[in-house]
């Protein structure tokens, strides 16, 4: 399972955002890393700005390149417009969906739950992290003690953030459902789709 392992506020001061969740450090040091961190001020063309939107992107979802461009090519294949069928693909797929519920404090942690069999689908374990969700699908943490009291856990420290209005959680039985795909506005991103369209259209 290749995951991006290296240092993450490092990559958080590269963009100047949080991309893996709250950091401290980003607050007190609000410009980029490396010695010339705080001297930079280059210009970027626009194929360097396509570039940084997609690296925010990818990294925000925890997907490697090769897997990142493969949710391009499937959302260029969809009718509609490809910046939102791409985050449409993304949201839903079982580990950002298994974050989103509260069952894992990160995506990453979120990743690992499926990964080591502790979610299921359908009444189906499923330990692909990539498994794209559909309407009505419904998540649930298998019923062992290990994996409910995972789940307990992570919920108790996932209370400030809010579930979104296109999934339903029973905290009492670990279990999810898909409402309906998200739409644009639901989804808020923290890069900009459309130049990552771009980017990968040149």
């Amino acid at each position: 399972m290749a995951r991006y392992t290296g240092p993450r506020t490092r990559i958080s001061r590269r963009f100047g955002i949080p991309i893996f969740g709250p950091d401290k450090y980003l607050e007190r040091r609000n410009y980029g890393p490396g010695v010339h961190g705080p001297k930079s001020r280059r210009k970027h063309t626009d194929y360097g700005l396509g570039l940084i939107e997609k690296q925010k992107l990818r990294y925000y979802y925890g997907l490697m390149e090769k897997q990142f461009r493969g949710v391009y090519e499937k959302a260029l294949k969809r009718r509609g417009v490809t910046g939102e069928q791409m985050l449409q693909i993304l949201e839903t797929r079982l580990d950002n969906v298994v974050y989103l519920l509260g069952f894992g404090t990160t995506r990453a942690a979120a990743r690992q739950l499926v990964c080591h069999g502790h979610i299921k689908v359908n009444g189906r374990k499923v330990d692909v992290a990539s498994y794209a969700l559909k309407v009505n699908d419904f998540i649930e943490v298998k019923d062992v003690n290990v994996s409910r009291q995972l789940a307990s856990k992570n919920i108790e420290l996932s209370t400030s953030r809010v579930v979104p209005d296109w999934l339903t959680l029973s905290k009492e039985t670990f279990k999810g459902t898909i409402l309906r795909i998200p739409t644009r506005a639901e989804i808020q991103p923290i890069a900009n789709e459309q130049a990552v369209v771009e980017f990968y259209s040149r």
